[in-house]
């Protein structure tokens, strides 16, 4: 039987949470049964996009949000891993960061380019109430 989980947490919009919040996802990492890969990388990738794009909601929705509170879920279902970070942000397009990190990266751009390098599919959709940042990683 495949391994199913599903975690949806909410926290205030303050920087104090982001190690937090990447210690839950680093951790999952490590606990996954199903997982036969490199733990140790997969854990430090899963803590270091969650950061990132948690990072970047605070510093981008902050202004905008009409909750106190900013929304995460994580799932691990059919060998996927799904992180989806919601903010009421003005957005972004996925398509203006750049495909690579050199000298020239601006200084905004380069979490959603590490995001990007490091998961296997990421897309930013706009909702009624704002937007999601979904991050897929295939397990198999």
């Amino acid at each position: 039987m495949s391994e199913r989980i599903f975690l949806d947490i909410s926290f205030p919009y303050e920087t104090d949470y982001l190690c937090l919040i990447g210690k839950i996802g680093e951790q999952l990492a490590w606990n996954l049964s199903s997982f036969s890969g490199d733990r140790e990388t997969l854990a430090y990738h899963v803590n270091l996009v969650l950061t990132e794009a948690v990072a970047n909601a605070i510093e981008h929705a902050a202004d905008n949000r009409s909750s106190p509170f900013l929304h995460v879920t994580i799932r691990v279902e059919n060998g996927l891993l799904t992180i989806r970070v919601f903010d009421q942000g003005p957005g972004f397009s996925l398509c203006d960061v750049q495909e690579s990190c050199d000298d020239t990266l601006e200084e905004h751009g380069r979490g959603i380019f590490i995001i990007k390098s490091l998961m296997d599919r990421v897309s930013y959709i706009k909702l009624d109430d704002g937007h999601v940042l979904e991050m897929e990683k295939n397990l198999y």
